[in-house]
């Protein structure tokens, strides 16, 4: 079985997706052995403690550069004997040394139908106001491994969402959580446990 990290930065309702997808039995290769948090006091650090599951935090802030956050995560992951990692809204990119530990083994979440509305900056509801400023009819969600261009990897699984009247960026984001993200990110992680628990 496959040890998963979940990193965060807020409020963690992805990770509470995985969570919920694990205590159901829809993962039975994998399981979420820690949560980073890339800050103190976020709510995703109480589901952590709530599901049993030890967190951390490593704040950017808190090093010199990034080569010692890097250093820092890869320690908090090592430490952890981690298989596997999920961003899960985390808002720090990962350095080199990072995406070099796991080739093919960070997902992420994006809140749109990758190549639209992805890389550098787009993020959060930026995404959402970026997608109805286009004006497009459809939207949706992506999960994809990380690799060292920004949002750049290769695509596991998308989830078509549509774009309603009257959306404003918060009940976009809402409705792609909902239909596209909750549901996505823990059956594309359960698939991808399956393929290296072999």
């Amino acid at each position: 079985m496959l040890k998963i990290a979940v990193l965060v930065s807020g409020g963690g309702t992805n990770l509470q997706a995985i969570l919920d997808s694990q205590a159901r039995g829809e993962n039975p290769h994998g399981r979420v052995a820690l949560v980073v948090a890339s800050k103190p006091g976020v709510y995703a650090l109480e589901r952590a403690e709530k599901a049993g599951v030890p967190g951390v935090v490593v704040c950017r802030k808190d090093y010199a550069g990034s080569e010692a956050f890097d250093a820092a995560l890869l320690a908090a992951l090592r430490g952890h004997g981690i298989d596997l990692v999920v961003l899960a809204g985390f808002l720090s990119i990962l350095g080199p040394s990072v995406i070099a530990a796991y080739p093919e083994r960070i997902l992420n979440v994006h809140p749109s139908l990758i190549p639209s509305f992805c890389g550098e900056g787009m993020y959060g509801l930026r995404v959402h106001q970026a997608a109805l400023a286009k004006g497009v009819k459809v939207t949706g969600a992506t999960v994809h491994f990380v690799n060292e261009v920004c949002d750049g990897g290769r695509i596991l699984a998308q989830q078509a969402v549509a774009v309603l009247p009257g959306d404003t960026p918060e009940t976009l984001q809402k409705r792609v959580m909902e239909q596209a993200e909750w549901k996505l990110l823990p059956a594309a992680l359960a698939q991808v446990c399956e393929e290296y628990d072999k």
